[in-house]
């Protein structure tokens, strides 16, 4: 009996495990070459138990994005209080960084993976959108809403992807090479959140403009079709109209 019992016991977090299993054989080979039954494998889980956590391998990579989001975001703020924005932005980027540490060689695989497959290239975008979102509430910087708000989010999801590849190749212990791109980044990305802000506060007459007029359109169309159905009558499913009861 208690050996059954032993075998039918599920694993502590498997979730966990098979972020832990993935990272670590990609840093060893090839993302292509790790099948789901090599991650069962190395995190001494069963196929059931992946299949109740993840969907696929690409899936386990935004499990990794998350796990380093509440690394980042667990930690204590009040230190980060007293300094700018743009000082709290470099500070949680760089405990970023920290985080992932851990996981390098994993990192510089799944990063090659994901230049090497443009769909999940994609798939990944989005889960990295949605980290430096986060990243963005925890430094109480705002991004607005709409295109504009949006141009900005992707932006940064660019400059991390650049950043993460300095850091990559940066044998620093101090990580100089890596700081000085994360404020090259920073400085760079003020300048164009300026020009997207001018940009859209340049472009709002001309977009009140048009929605105004479409909210002309829309009404007048509306009134057109209740004249019409008041002096002709509602019409029948075979395109007559419908006789008084």
């Amino acid at each position: 009996m208690a050996t059954k019992a032993k075998s039918e016991a599920k694993p502590a977090d498997p979730r966990g495990k098979i972020v832990d299993a993935l990272m670590k054989l990609a840093g060893e080979r090839r993302f292509e070459d790790i099948s789901i039954r090599d991650v069962c494998r190395e995190a001494d889980v069963t196929l059931a138990d992946f299949r109740d956590s993840f969907p696929s391998k690409g899936a386990v990579l935004a499990g990794f994005s998350r796990r380093i989001d509440r690394a980042v975001l667990a930690q204590d703020g009040d230190e980060l209080a007293d300094e700018n924005p743009r000082e709290r932005l470099f500070d949680i980027l760089m405990r970023r960084l920290e985080a992932m540490a851990p996981y390098r060689e994993g990192v510089r695989e799944t990063g090659a993976w994901l230049r090497r497959e443009p769909a999940a290239a994609l798939a990944m975008n989005q889960v990295v959108l949605g980290s430096m979102r986060f990243m963005l509430e925890a430094a109480g910087l705002e991004l607005g809403d709409g295109a504009a708000g949006a141009i900005k989010l992707q932006g940064l999801a660019l400059a991390w992807a650049r950043i993460v590849g300095v850091w990559l190749d940066d044998d620093d212990p101090g990580l100089s090479k890596t700081m000085a791109e994360l404020d090259r980044e920073l400085t760079r990305g003020e300048r164009a959140v300026a020009g997207v802000d001018r940009l859209n506060d340049l472009t709002a007459p001309f977009r009140a403009l048009a929605e105004a007029a479409f909210d002309a359109r829309r009404r007048l169309r509306d009134r057109s079709h209740r004249v019409r159905v008041k002096t002709e009558g509602p019409e029948t499913d075979d395109g007559g109209e419908a006789s008084a009861a």
